[in-house]
């Protein structure tokens, strides 16, 4: 009696397995951005990148997988805050993999977390060098200052003798100032003036005066990517410095695709290095920035930090269909340090096995109108693959 009652049990729970389907596995990531403050122009590209790719590529995802993706604050570039959202996101949120943030301090912070909970996170935007190595955890799929900064220092020394370094108070500006001077003197070239500018609302006017008074052939910059960036650009407008015959030149940061036509004239003939244009006429580029327009306006343009946030998901969703959906920090971890896109709006990039870090594509791109409106148009592939010039050079130490 007991043995077919224990068999009619057996099979009533059969049945009701068919009849009803298994929950579906659930994996959450925690996006980490700037949504309030001065930087939330920053943080609303990275929102709109990641929620772009998912919602284009739900179908990428294993069968009975879905993804949710729970968004937190940081208010900009404050450390404390990061490191406190990032622990709820862990612990109360139970995520399982982490992306997003727009401030390299904020990576810093988060760092010793993803470490302890061994809790994987893709950075998308924050580009100090030296912060994916502060914990095993950590990838990068953006880009570093001194891969643009270094080659544009070379490429500067061949056409101009006398150059001032003008770049924002924090890591990422020291290290753009340093790459770019190694790559000018490495040139034959001579550094007559270097500044670091407050990060916290400054006045360009002054430092831009400075730098006019030196008289040096070519000023190069480094601001974080936004508002700041548009009113240095004004000030050498207002100063006259394209009529005292100094060019301006920098990274990406400084002309970037969705803050570009808020510069007005001043930007024209102005020259960067960087991984990515919106104005590229690389297909899958076309594709992307179609589809950003279709999804968030016809008069927006996709940024870097879009980009970055793009590629951050699709090494994410792909380390999701390498596992089934059932994320081990550790596999998830070997997956993202074999991670290559050929198909990334910037063109083909990949995740260093050793560094974790990116490797890049870099264009020398300069500022001209297109159907009427500011571009930045690609001129030259630099370098197809470019790693981290400053891990480069502390190999050769």
């Amino acid at each position: 009696m007991k043995t077919r009652m224990s068999l009619c049990v057996g099979l009533a729970a059969a049945a009701m397995a068919c009849a009803f389907p298994a929950a579906a596995q659930t994996v959450k990531i925690g996006l980490i951005s700037t949504y309030s403050g001065p930087g939330a122009a920053q943080g609303d590209q990275i929102d709109k990148g990641a929620k772009l790719y998912m919602k284009l590529h739900a179908d990428k995802l294993p069968p009975g997988v879905k993804v949710e993706l729970i968004t937190r604050d940081d208010t900009g570039a404050n450390g404390d805050v990061a490191k406190r959202i990032a622990q709820e996101l862990i612990v109360r949120d139970k995520v399982q993999i982490l992306t997003g943030v727009v401030w390299t301090p904020n990576m810093a912070a988060i760092a010793p977390l993803t470490a302890e909970a061994k809790i994987p996170f893709v950075s998308a935007n924050a580009s100090g060098a030296k912060v994916v190595g502060m914990s095993p955890y950590m990838a990068r799929v953006s880009f570093t200052l001194c891969q643009s900064a270094y080659p544009l220092g070379q490429w500067a020394a061949k056409k101009y003798k006398k150059a001032y370094s003008a770049v924002s108070d924090f890591a990422p500006g020291h290290e753009a100032e340093g790459c770019f001077v190694r790559g000018f003197k490495e040139g034959g070239g001579e550094v007559v003036g270097t500044v670091r500018i407050p990060l916290a609302n400054p006045d360009f006017v002054p430092f831009m005066q400075r730098i006019k008074d030196a008289k040096p052939d070519v000023l190069f910059a480094f601001n974080p990517a936004g508002k700041q960036a548009t009113a240095m650009m004004k000030a050498y407008g207002d100063l006259g410095m394209d009529k005292a015959n100094i060019k301006y030149l920098g990274t990406g940061d400084i002309t970037t695709d969705e803050e570009l036509q808020g510069m007005g004239d001043a930007a024209l003939g102005v020259i960067t290095m960087h991984h990515y244009s919106a104005a590229a006429d690389r297909p899958a580029n076309k594709a992307f920035v179609a589809a950003y327009k279709k999804e968030y306006g016809a008069d927006l343009n996709p940024g870097f930090m879009v980009v970055g946030a793009w590629d951050a998901m699709d090494a994410i969703y792909g380390a999701i269909r390498a596992q089934g959906g059932k994320i081990d920090p550790d596999k998830t971890m070997e997956i993202l340090k074999q991670y290559k896109s050929t198909t990334s709006p910037r063109g083909p990039m990949s995740i260093d096995p050793e560094t974790r870090d990116v490797i890049n594509p870099e264009y020398l791109r300069e500022v001209r109108k297109v159907g009427g409106k500011l571009a930045n148009v690609e001129l030259e592939t630099i370098t197809t693959a470019i790693k981290d010039p400053l891990k480069e050079f502390e190999k050769k130490k």
